[in-house]
């Protein structure tokens, strides 16, 4: 399974969310040994995920970026190097 693959599962199991956008950043830091040692020739490394759920209701920021990067923990101690989260409630969207 793809490592995107797999954070979209993750995450939509987690959050349910209403809106979930994952963009791989990867070919942006294909020169960066970190990106190499870690997912060799995968190109997934690098992400940016945008998500919007009623689960980060009354949550802060933090607790947020806590959360995800939970769910998400196998990732980060495997091919992910960085993650960019914007983890917001609907009503932040409205």
């Amino acid at each position: 399974m793809s490592v995107e693959k797999s954070i979209r599962e993750k995450l939509e199991k987690a959050f349910l969310p209403a809106v979930l956008v994952i963009e791989n950043e990867s070919g942006k830091h294909a020169h960066h040994d970190e990106a190499q040692g870690r997912a060799g020739q995968s190109g997934e490394t690098h992400f940016r995920v945008r998500i919007v759920s009623a689960a980060f209701e009354g949550k802060s920021s933090l607790e947020r970026h806590r959360a995800v990067n939970a769910a998400l923990a196998e990732e980060l101690a495997g091919p992910v190097h960085a993650l960019a989260i914007k983890a917001l409630t609907p009503a932040e969207t409205a």
